[in-house]
C-alpha cells in the first residue's frame, strides 16, 4: 500500500499494524518524511505518485490537502502546502486522481479523503473521468465541514 501525504506516519503505521500490508509513505515535505521514519513507516519524500513505478500498489491511500487557497498565504510555508489544495481546494486531489491509476495494480483500489470544503461530487466526477467508480466507506460532520471517505475501483 502506498500513503500518499503520509505526514507524521499515523495512518502508514495503522494501516500496517491492522493489516499486516507494507506500507510505504510519500510526502513533499522532507521533515514529514523525517517524523514518519521516526515513526517507523518506510517514507519517501515524492511529490504526489511521480518517482513510483507503474502497476505496484494494491491500494493507495490519501488524505489531500483540500482547504481553498487563500491568496494572501505564501505557498512556501510548509503548513500551507499541507492544507492547501488549490484555488478550488480540490487542484490536489484531481492531480493525484490524473496519475493514481499508473501506480495502482490492475485490481487495486484508492480511498480519498473528500471534504464538503472541495466538493466531494467534483472529486468523484474527476474519478470517474479517469475510469474509476466511487462509493463511500464513511462519513463524518462536523460544524463547518463534511468528510467522506471514498474508495475509488477501476
Amino acid at each position: 500500500m502506498l500513503d500518499v501525504g503520509t505526514g507524521s506516519g499515523f495512518v502508514a503505521s495503522s494501516v500496517a499494524a491492522a493489516t499486516g500490508a507494507r506500507v510505504v509513505g510519500s510526502d513533499v515535505n522532507p521533515h514529514a518524511c523525517r517524523r514518519a521514519r521516526d515513526a517507523g513507516v518506510e517514507a519517501v519524500r515524492a511529490d504526489l505518485l511521480a518517482p513510483f513505478r507503474a502497476d505496484v500498489f494494491d491500494a493507495v491511500l490519501f488524505n489531500p490537502p483540500y482547504l481553498p487557497a487563500d491568496p494572501r498565504a505564501t505557498r512556501d510555508d510548509w503548513m500551507e502546502v499541507a492544507l492547501t489544495g488549490g484555488e478550488t481546494g480540490r487542484e490536489v486531489a484531481v492531480a493525484f486522481l490524473d496519475d493514481v491509476g499508473r501506480v495502482l495494480a490492475p485490481d487495486g483500489c484508492v480511498v480519498v479523503i473528500a471534504s464538503t470544503l472541495m466538493g466531494v461530487e467534483e472529486v468523484v466526477t474527476a474519478a470517474g473521468e479517469h475510469g474509476f467508480s466511487a462509493s463511500a466507506l464513511a462519513e463524518e460532520s462536523f460544524p463547518f465541514e463534511t468528510l467522506t471517505a471514498l474508495r475509488f475501483v477501476r
